[in-house]
């Protein structure tokens, strides 16, 4: 669970930004940060870093307050889960999937590709 958003942006690599210490997201699991206008969860999830929309797309729910669970996030109002390569939810929920974005380690760093961002 994150208590307080990192906000990015002050290191910027072309269009990357840099979110968070590598060593951070491995310690915590779950980072969540402010990066322009948008409101991204950052997951160390078994041996790879991945970044996504930080509320479920079905009810709006914080998905940093969920869990992990065979490389998909579970949602901790509803319990669907998402999985964390392309984003699609459980088979029978009613919902569009959760947006996954660019993300790589670089100098340290979980960097997010910021024209993704934009786009979604």
């Amino acid at each position: 669970m994150c208590e307080r958003p990192i906000l990015a942006g002050d290191r910027a690599l072309n269009e990357w930004t840099a979110v968070c210490p590598l060593s951070r997201l491995i310690e915590q699991t779950f980072v969540c940060a402010r990066v322009g206008e948008a409101d991204v969860l950052l997951i160390w999830d078994e041996d790879h870093a991945v970044a996504c929309e930080r509320a479920c797309p079905h009810e709006q729910a914080d998905l940093s307050r969920g869990r992990l669970s065979n490389r998909r996030l579970v949602c901790p109002r509803h319990a669907a889960s998402f999985d964390l390569q392309d984003g699609s939810i459980t088979d029978g929920w009613p919902s569009r999937p959760l947006t996954i974005y660019p993300v790589r380690i670089a100098d340290g760093h979980a960097w997010i590709d910021t024209r993704a961002l934009a786009q979604g």
